[in-house]
């Protein structure tokens, strides 16, 4: 890499998914409060929702959505107009 083209605090930063514990180590200049201690190494952490191991479309799992309730107020709203 060349000297001098990255901003000062660019450092390895801890990357926790919340859904699933999932943790990933990656360089950043994300700014963080909260720090984890991983193998004995102590690094800043940065809390995602969602992230590659738990979202659907790439684990190809689907989350399972309660879509009755839904359908059943559609039906009810809009039967007055069926012919």
């Amino acid at each position: 890499m060349k000297k001098g083209i990255h901003p000062e605090n660019y450092r390895m930063v801890v990357f926790k998914d919340m859904s699933n514990e999932d943790v990933f180590i990656t360089r950043s200049t994300v700014d963080t409060k909260e720090t984890i201690d991983v193998d004995g190494i102590v690094y800043p952490l940065v809390k995602l929702e969602i992230s590659r191991t738990s979202h659907p479309f790439y684990t190809g799992k689907s989350k399972l959505v309660d879509t009755a309730g839904r359908i059943d107020k559609f039906k009810n709203k809009y039967s007055k107009f069926s012919k």
